[in-house]
Protein backbone atom coordinates (compact mmCIF):
# COMPACT_ATOMS: atom_id res chain seq x y z
CA UNK A 1 0.00 0.00 0.00
CA UNK A 2 1.37 3.40 -0.97
CA UNK A 3 0.83 6.32 1.37
CA UNK A 4 0.87 9.85 -0.05
CA UNK A 5 2.57 11.29 3.03
CA UNK A 6 6.33 11.52 3.13
CA UNK A 7 8.17 8.95 5.20
CA UNK A 8 8.48 9.69 8.91
CA UNK A 9 12.10 10.75 9.42
CA UNK A 10 14.32 13.05 11.42
CA UNK A 11 13.62 13.78 15.06
CA UNK A 12 10.33 12.75 16.63
CA UNK A 13 9.60 14.00 20.16
CA UNK A 14 7.99 11.42 22.44
CA UNK A 15 5.54 13.83 24.01
CA UNK A 16 4.97 14.23 27.73
CA UNK A 17 1.38 14.32 28.99
CA UNK A 18 1.09 17.52 31.08
CA UNK A 19 -0.83 17.07 34.34
CA UNK A 20 -2.16 19.27 37.10
CA UNK A 21 -0.96 18.87 40.67
CA UNK A 22 -3.96 16.62 41.43
CA UNK A 23 -3.18 14.27 38.55
CA UNK A 24 -5.66 15.40 35.91
CA UNK A 25 -4.50 16.04 32.35
CA UNK A 26 -3.66 19.69 31.72
CA UNK A 27 -4.88 20.15 28.16
CA UNK A 28 -4.50 23.93 28.37
CA UNK A 29 -0.73 23.92 27.75
CA UNK A 30 -0.57 21.59 24.74
CA UNK A 31 -0.88 24.43 22.20
CA UNK A 32 2.04 26.21 23.89
CA UNK A 33 3.95 22.90 23.93
CA UNK A 34 3.52 22.52 20.13
CA UNK A 35 4.88 26.02 19.52
CA UNK A 36 7.82 25.37 21.84
CA UNK A 37 8.82 22.17 20.01
CA UNK A 38 8.64 23.80 16.59
CA UNK A 39 10.19 27.18 17.39
CA UNK A 40 12.68 26.41 20.15
CA UNK A 41 13.73 22.85 19.38
CA UNK A 42 13.17 22.56 15.62
CA UNK A 43 11.15 19.35 16.12
CA UNK A 44 8.07 18.94 13.92
CA UNK A 45 7.14 15.29 14.44
CA UNK A 46 5.63 13.82 17.58
CA UNK A 47 4.88 10.42 19.10
CA UNK A 48 1.87 10.69 21.43
CA UNK A 49 0.79 8.45 24.35
CA UNK A 50 3.96 6.37 24.40
CA UNK A 51 6.15 5.57 27.39
CA UNK A 52 7.14 9.21 27.99
CA UNK A 53 3.48 10.25 27.69
CA UNK A 54 2.42 7.70 30.34
CA UNK A 55 0.02 6.33 27.74
CA UNK A 56 -0.61 3.06 29.56
CA UNK A 57 -1.38 4.92 32.80
CA UNK A 58 -4.19 6.85 31.09
CA UNK A 59 -7.75 5.68 30.61
CA UNK A 60 -8.94 4.97 27.06
CA UNK A 61 -11.07 8.12 27.20
CA UNK A 62 -8.06 10.20 28.29
CA UNK A 63 -5.87 8.71 25.56
CA UNK A 64 -8.48 9.69 22.97
CA UNK A 65 -8.69 13.24 24.34
CA UNK A 66 -4.90 13.64 24.44
CA UNK A 67 -4.59 12.40 20.85
CA UNK A 68 -7.31 14.80 19.69
CA UNK A 69 -5.67 17.76 21.40
CA UNK A 70 -2.26 17.10 19.82
CA UNK A 71 -3.76 16.62 16.34
CA UNK A 72 -5.89 19.78 16.69
CA UNK A 73 -3.16 22.01 18.12
CA UNK A 74 -0.52 20.61 15.76
CA UNK A 75 -2.53 21.26 12.60
CA UNK A 76 -0.48 23.25 10.05
CA UNK A 77 2.41 23.41 12.55
CA UNK A 78 3.61 19.82 12.92
CA UNK A 79 4.62 17.56 10.04
CA UNK A 80 3.49 14.25 11.50
CA UNK A 81 1.55 13.16 14.58
CA UNK A 82 1.88 9.44 15.32
CA UNK A 83 -0.36 8.03 18.04
CA UNK A 84 0.66 5.05 20.14
CA UNK A 85 -2.43 2.84 20.41
CA UNK A 86 -0.95 -0.25 22.10
CA UNK A 87 -2.93 -1.78 24.96
CA UNK A 88 -3.27 -5.09 26.79
CA UNK A 89 -6.73 -5.49 25.25
CA UNK A 90 -6.99 -6.05 21.50
CA UNK A 91 -10.42 -4.36 21.49
CA UNK A 92 -9.10 -1.24 23.20
CA UNK A 93 -6.13 -1.09 20.84
CA UNK A 94 -8.46 -1.37 17.85
CA UNK A 95 -10.73 1.34 19.26
CA UNK A 96 -7.76 3.69 19.70
CA UNK A 97 -6.48 2.89 16.19
CA UNK A 98 -9.86 3.64 14.64
CA UNK A 99 -10.09 6.85 16.65
CA UNK A 100 -6.62 7.95 15.49
CA UNK A 101 -7.76 7.55 11.89
CA UNK A 102 -10.96 9.49 12.53
CA UNK A 103 -9.18 12.51 14.03
CA UNK A 104 -6.63 12.75 11.21
CA UNK A 105 -3.47 11.35 12.82
CA UNK A 106 -0.57 10.58 10.47
CA UNK A 107 0.19 7.09 11.76
CA UNK A 108 -0.25 4.63 14.62
CA UNK A 109 2.23 2.58 16.62
CA UNK A 110 1.76 -0.46 18.85
CA UNK A 111 3.85 -2.21 21.50
CA UNK A 112 3.58 -5.94 22.15
CA UNK A 113 0.99 -6.82 24.83
CA UNK A 114 3.03 -7.38 27.98
CA UNK A 115 0.87 -9.22 30.53
CA UNK A 116 -0.48 -12.17 28.56
CA UNK A 117 2.46 -12.13 26.17
CA UNK A 118 2.84 -13.33 22.59
CA UNK A 119 5.74 -15.78 22.70
CA UNK A 120 6.25 -16.29 18.96
CA UNK A 121 6.65 -14.01 15.98
CA UNK A 122 3.48 -15.35 14.33
CA UNK A 123 1.32 -14.72 17.39
CA UNK A 124 2.66 -11.18 17.77
CA UNK A 125 2.07 -10.46 14.07
CA UNK A 126 -1.51 -11.77 14.37
CA UNK A 127 -2.15 -9.29 17.18
CA UNK A 128 -0.52 -6.37 15.33
CA UNK A 129 -2.39 -7.26 12.13
CA UNK A 130 -5.76 -7.02 13.88
CA UNK A 131 -4.90 -3.58 15.29
CA UNK A 132 -3.55 -2.29 11.97
CA UNK A 133 -6.74 -3.47 10.19
CA UNK A 134 -8.80 -1.13 12.40
CA UNK A 135 -7.09 1.85 10.69
CA UNK A 136 -6.41 0.61 7.14
CA UNK A 137 -5.60 4.08 5.78
CA UNK A 138 -2.88 4.86 8.34
CA UNK A 139 0.81 3.95 8.29
CA UNK A 140 1.49 1.37 10.99
CA UNK A 141 4.65 1.19 13.12
CA UNK A 142 5.76 -1.49 15.55
CA UNK A 143 7.12 -0.13 18.83
CA UNK A 144 9.89 -2.50 19.94
CA UNK A 145 10.75 -1.98 23.61
CA UNK A 146 11.63 -5.41 25.06
CA UNK A 147 13.06 -4.06 28.34
CA UNK A 148 9.57 -2.87 29.32
CA UNK A 149 7.33 -5.41 27.58
CA UNK A 150 9.42 -8.49 28.32
CA UNK A 151 8.65 -9.65 24.77
CA UNK A 152 12.06 -10.64 23.43
CA UNK A 153 11.08 -11.48 19.83
CA UNK A 154 13.86 -10.00 17.72
CA UNK A 155 12.77 -7.10 15.53
CA UNK A 156 14.77 -8.48 12.62
CA UNK A 157 12.72 -11.70 12.70
CA UNK A 158 9.45 -9.80 13.07
CA UNK A 159 10.17 -7.67 10.00
CA UNK A 160 10.84 -10.68 7.78
CA UNK A 161 7.85 -10.71 5.41
CA UNK A 162 5.77 -8.44 7.67
CA UNK A 163 4.27 -6.38 4.85
CA UNK A 164 2.71 -9.53 3.39
CA UNK A 165 0.71 -9.86 6.62
CA UNK A 166 0.34 -6.16 7.49
CA UNK A 167 0.21 -4.14 4.24
CA UNK A 168 0.13 -0.82 6.13
CA UNK A 169 3.40 -1.56 7.94
CA UNK A 170 5.79 1.36 7.43
CA UNK A 171 8.55 0.91 9.98
CA UNK A 172 9.47 0.50 13.59
CA UNK A 173 10.44 2.44 16.67
CA UNK A 174 13.40 0.47 17.98
CA UNK A 175 13.90 1.20 21.69
CA UNK A 176 16.62 -1.28 22.55
CA UNK A 177 20.41 -1.20 22.78
CA UNK A 178 20.89 -4.29 20.57
CA UNK A 179 22.61 -2.71 17.56
CA UNK A 180 23.09 -6.12 15.94
CA UNK A 181 19.33 -6.59 15.81
CA UNK A 182 18.80 -3.00 14.63
CA UNK A 183 21.51 -3.23 11.98
CA UNK A 184 20.00 -6.41 10.59
CA UNK A 185 16.54 -4.78 10.45
CA UNK A 186 18.10 -2.18 8.14
CA UNK A 187 20.36 -4.53 6.21
CA UNK A 188 17.68 -7.11 5.40
CA UNK A 189 14.97 -4.62 4.43
CA UNK A 190 16.83 -2.21 2.17
CA UNK A 191 14.28 -2.52 -0.64
CA UNK A 192 11.27 -1.81 1.55
CA UNK A 193 11.83 1.90 2.27
CA UNK A 194 10.80 1.36 5.89
CA UNK A 195 11.23 4.06 8.52
CA UNK A 196 13.88 2.85 10.98
CA UNK A 197 13.35 5.06 14.02
CA UNK A 198 15.85 4.60 16.82
CA UNK A 199 14.66 5.06 20.39
CA UNK A 200 17.78 5.15 22.58
CA UNK A 201 18.75 8.83 22.50
CA UNK A 202 22.24 8.44 23.94
CA UNK A 203 23.18 5.93 21.19
CA UNK A 204 21.62 7.73 18.23
CA UNK A 205 24.86 8.38 16.34
CA UNK A 206 25.68 4.66 16.37
CA UNK A 207 22.23 3.93 14.95
CA UNK A 208 22.64 6.60 12.25
CA UNK A 209 25.81 4.86 11.11
CA UNK A 210 23.77 1.62 10.99
CA UNK A 211 21.15 3.27 8.77
CA UNK A 212 18.55 4.77 11.10
CA UNK A 213 16.26 7.12 9.17
CA UNK A 214 15.08 8.99 12.26
CA UNK A 215 14.72 8.88 16.02
CA UNK A 216 11.92 8.94 18.59
CA UNK A 217 12.86 10.02 22.08
CA UNK A 218 12.04 11.95 25.22
CA UNK A 219 15.17 14.13 25.24
CA UNK A 220 14.21 15.70 21.91
CA UNK A 221 11.61 17.67 23.88
CA UNK A 222 14.41 19.77 25.35
CA UNK A 223 17.61 18.71 23.52
CA UNK A 224 16.05 18.73 20.05
CA UNK A 225 18.10 21.65 18.79
CA UNK A 226 21.37 20.08 19.96
CA UNK A 227 20.42 16.71 18.47
CA UNK A 228 19.41 18.34 15.17
CA UNK A 229 22.89 19.86 15.04
CA UNK A 230 24.29 16.35 15.40
CA UNK A 231 22.06 15.10 12.56
CA UNK A 232 23.18 17.98 10.33
CA UNK A 233 26.86 17.26 11.06
CA UNK A 234 26.28 13.57 10.27
CA UNK A 235 24.56 14.42 6.98
CA UNK A 236 27.54 16.62 6.05
CA UNK A 237 29.74 13.59 6.84
CA UNK A 238 31.49 15.59 9.57
CA UNK A 239 31.70 12.59 11.88
CA UNK A 240 34.08 14.31 14.28
CA UNK A 241 31.62 17.13 14.96
CA UNK A 242 28.68 14.71 15.12
CA UNK A 243 30.59 12.69 17.70
CA UNK A 244 31.28 15.82 19.75
CA UNK A 245 27.54 16.53 19.86
CA UNK A 246 26.73 12.93 20.79
CA UNK A 247 29.32 12.92 23.58
CA UNK A 248 27.97 16.22 24.92
CA UNK A 249 24.42 14.80 24.96
CA UNK A 250 25.75 11.63 26.58
CA UNK A 251 27.39 13.64 29.35
CA UNK A 252 24.01 14.97 30.37
CA UNK A 253 22.15 11.66 30.01
CA UNK A 254 24.92 9.78 31.85
CA UNK A 255 24.71 12.32 34.67
CA UNK A 256 20.93 12.04 35.15
CA UNK A 257 20.89 8.25 34.71
CA UNK A 258 23.16 8.00 37.75
CA UNK A 259 20.68 10.10 39.73
CA UNK A 260 17.73 7.95 38.62
CA UNK A 261 16.18 8.99 35.31
CA UNK A 262 12.72 8.14 34.03
CA UNK A 263 9.40 9.66 33.02
CA UNK A 264 9.04 11.63 36.29
CA UNK A 265 12.47 13.21 35.86
CA UNK A 266 11.79 13.94 32.18
CA UNK A 267 8.70 15.91 33.21
CA UNK A 268 10.76 17.91 35.72
CA UNK A 269 13.51 18.69 33.18
CA UNK A 270 11.00 19.73 30.51
CA UNK A 271 9.27 22.07 32.98
CA UNK A 272 12.65 23.56 33.86
CA UNK A 273 13.89 24.04 30.27
CA UNK A 274 10.65 25.07 28.55
CA UNK A 275 8.93 26.95 31.35
CA UNK A 276 5.73 25.02 30.52
CA UNK A 277 4.37 23.24 33.62
CA UNK A 278 4.35 19.50 32.94
CA UNK A 279 3.20 18.68 36.45
CA UNK A 280 3.79 15.45 38.37
CA UNK A 281 3.49 11.95 36.90
CA UNK A 282 0.58 9.67 37.69
CA UNK A 283 0.90 6.94 40.29
CA UNK A 284 2.63 4.54 40.63
CA UNK A 285 5.36 6.95 39.46
CA UNK A 286 6.63 9.45 42.01
CA UNK A 287 7.38 13.12 41.41
CA UNK A 288 11.05 13.96 40.80
CA UNK A 289 12.82 15.32 43.87
CA UNK A 290 13.89 18.93 44.24
CA UNK A 291 17.44 17.65 44.62
CA UNK A 292 17.24 15.94 41.22
CA UNK A 293 15.88 19.06 39.49
CA UNK A 294 18.55 21.31 41.01
CA UNK A 295 21.33 18.90 39.98
CA UNK A 296 19.94 18.54 36.44
CA UNK A 297 19.68 22.31 36.08
CA UNK A 298 23.30 22.80 37.14
CA UNK A 299 24.43 20.17 34.64
CA UNK A 300 22.38 21.69 31.80
CA UNK A 301 23.95 25.08 32.51
CA UNK A 302 27.47 23.65 32.60
CA UNK A 303 26.87 22.06 29.19
CA UNK A 304 25.36 25.26 27.73
CA UNK A 305 22.11 23.45 26.99
CA UNK A 306 19.93 26.14 28.51
CA UNK A 307 21.13 28.94 26.24
CA UNK A 308 21.13 26.98 22.94
CA UNK A 309 24.45 28.54 21.95
CA UNK A 310 25.55 27.13 18.62
CA UNK A 311 28.92 25.46 18.34
CA UNK A 312 31.02 27.33 15.82
CA UNK A 313 34.02 25.07 15.44
CA UNK A 314 32.98 21.72 16.81
CA UNK A 315 34.92 22.37 19.99
CA UNK A 316 33.24 21.39 23.21
CA UNK A 317 35.82 22.31 25.81
CA UNK A 318 33.13 24.10 27.77
CA UNK A 319 31.10 20.90 28.11
CA UNK A 320 32.49 19.38 31.26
Amino acid sequence: MAFPKKKLQGLVAATITPMTENGEINFSVIGQYVDYLVKEQGVKNIFVNGTTGEGLSLSISERRQVAEEWVTKGKDKLDQVVIHVGALSLKESQELAQHAAEIGADGIAVIAPFFLKPWTKDILINFLKEVAAAAPALPFYYYHIPALTGVKIRAEELLDGIQDKIPTFQGLKFSDTDLLDFGQCVDQNRQQQFAFLFGVDEQLLSALVMGATGAVGSTYNYLGRKTNQMLEAFERKDLSLALNYQFCIQRFINFVVKLGFGVSQTKAIMTLVSGIPMGPPRLPLQKASREFTDSAEAKLKSLDFLSFTDLKDGSLEASS
